[in-house]
Parts: structure tokens; C-alpha cells; sequence
């Protein structure tokens, strides 16, 4: 399989278990309490080392004891984080209050961002594919352009989650842009065929993946053909936490594996379906 190198952030999460959201000025007990490691690349990359990839983690962690949450989730699943740099503070930590299926989520982040110098402790000549969290947009255009410098042929996937103030620039460095609805929303792009060629024609180079939650996910090939697959929905809705970072994971997987358009969003669609049933990211029985 792959050496695949995923950059972004690892979070401390505390899941809250509601019975209901609670109204203003509320006090209310909550019905269960988790804490566990989260982070978009970082749960990618748990998903990805299940699906039989070498995945390694680069991200700023922090040097205090509450770390050992997200350091020892990585030893478990078998994830690499060896030249992530340790930074004085806190971790990012995300409060999540799910009731039903519903959630509200509040972060907090005072732990520095990736430092583009970084990427350089890492033998690009040892890793088939790249993946980056669309964040933190000057250093990691940096970290991108480093590899399109160093490893010309490395494929780069770019997740595109949220809508931030210059994120355009990163477009063009990308083979592989997965996108989300609500960043496909923010400008206006209600319709995914819309979105999709408004995407294209600023980024002609790549092929683009929109997960459009219920509606399931699309997909524009390199030739501009339209794809689509209906979302997959489990016996039972356990724990939808994660469900994107799985369906960024199931999507690298089938690229890698030279998979159509079609046949990655069907399998992406899938996993990420299969994940909602079960809790957390131990996905062995859906493998």
C-alpha cells in the first residue's frame, strides 16, 4: 500500500452525550462524557493506517501531559508522528454536545500553528502520496510548493472545509481537492454540478470531490465529466463524528489506487456510512 503523510491538526475532544441542547441559562447533567483524540488529518490518518496505509501525522503537538490522549490513539492504530514538533501550551481542544443527531461544537486553540520549516525533516522520497488540511494558508502554500519543488510527481490531495481569507492560492497545487458543503455554500454555489464548475475552472489541473452529507458526494474527473454517489446510511446511527475525515480517507485510498471518479465517491460514500454505526475510528469490522 501507500507511505501517506498527512498534515493538519490533532485535537483533544470532549464528547458531551445531551439529552436535548440546552437553552439559555440552562443547567443540565450530561448523559455521558468522552475524551478522545480528534483533528481532520489526524483522524484521516487513524482511517487511513486501518485501511492497510503507512500513515504518518505531521502537526504541532503540545508538550503537556494531556497529549498522551491524542499520542497514544496514534501508537494504537499504528500512526506515525515522530517529527511532529512539541510546542509549549495546551492542546487544541474541542468541546462537542451531541443530542441526537445533532451537535454543537465549541474549539479552542491557543497551541501555534504547523511551521512550514517543518516539512523539511521529512523524506518526501519515502512518501507516495501528500494530504494537507486547507488551513493556515501562508505556511502551508509554503509546504505545498516544497513539495511540488522537491517530489514533483508526489500526488497532493487538498481539504477544502471551511471558507478562510486567501485559500484560492492553494487551489492550483493540488492533484485531489475534497471539498465540503459548506464551503462550497459559502460562495454561493448551492448546486453541486455549479460548485463543481466553478471549481474547475479554477483549478483545471485537479480532480474535484464534493460530500454533500444526505445528498451523498460528486465528483469532476480531469475530463469534466459529473459524477455521483448516494449517501450511505447505517442500521443504527451511532457516532457521525468523524464521518468526514472518513470519507477524506476512503477517497485518498481509491485514488491511490487509480480508482474512477465514480468508483471513489461509491466506496467514500460507503465507509463513511459504515463509520456513523459504529463508535469512534475502530473500523476493522467494516474493512
Amino acid at each position: 500500500m501507500a507511505s501517506i503523510l498527512l498534515l493538519g491538526t490533532a485535537t483533544l475532544d470532549l464528547v458531551f452525550g445531551l439529552s436535548h441542547h440546552p437553552h439559555a441559562d440552562e443547567e443540565m447533567r450530561a448523559e455521558s462524557l468522552r475524551t478522545v483524540r480528534g483533528g481532520n488529518a489526524a483522524n484521516s490518518a487513524v482511517v487511513l493506517s486501518q485501511l492497510g496505509h503507512q500513515a504518518e501525522f505531521l502537526g504541532t503537538l503540545a508538550d503537556a501531559p494531556e497529549s498522551s490522549v491524542i499520542t497514544q490513539d496514534f501508537e494504537r492504530y499504528g500512526v506515525g508522528y515522530a517529527h511532529c514538533p512539541r510546542l509549549p501550551g495546551k492542546p487544541p481542544t474541542s468541546s462537542i454536545y451531541l443530542a441526537g443527531d445533532t451537535r454543537s461544537i465549541v474549539h479552542y486553540r491557543d497551541l501555534p500553528e504547523l511551521s512550514a520549516t517543518a516539512i523539511e525533516a521529512v523524506d518526501l522520497y519515502g512518501c507516495d502520496w501528500v494530504h494537507f488540511e486547507g488551513r493556515n494558508i501562508p505556511e502551508t502554500q509554503t509546504m505545498m510548493q516544497y513539495v511540488r519543488m522537491h517530489r514533483p510527481d508526489l500526488p497532493i490531495s487538498l481539504e477544502l472545509e471551511k471558507p478562510r481569507d486567501g485559500i484560492a492560492v492553494l487551489f492550483g497545487l493540488a492533484d485531489l481537492l475534497i471539498c465540503s458543503s459548506g464551503f462550497a455554500q459559502h460562495d454561493g454555489n448551492s448546486e453541486p454540478h455549479d460548485f463543481l464548475r466553478w471549481m474547475q475552472q479554477r483549478a483545471p489541473q485537479a480532480k474535484i470531490v464534493l460530500a454533500s452529507g444526505q445528498q451523498g458526494a460528486y465528483g469532476l474527473d480531469a475530463q469534466g465529466a459529473i459524477y455521483h454517489a448516494a449517501a450511505v446510511s447505517p442500521a443504527s446511527m451511532v457516532d457521525t463524528l468523524g464521518a468526514g475525515d472518513t470519507f477524506n480517507a476512503a477517497i485518498i485510498h481509491a485514488a491511490f489506487a487509480q480508482s474512477g471518479v465514480q468508483a471513489m465517491l461509491d466506496q467514500a460514500c460507503s465507509l463513511a456510512g459504515a463509520k456513523c454505526g459504529v463508535p469512534g475510528f475502530a473500523l476493522g469490522d467494516l474493512l
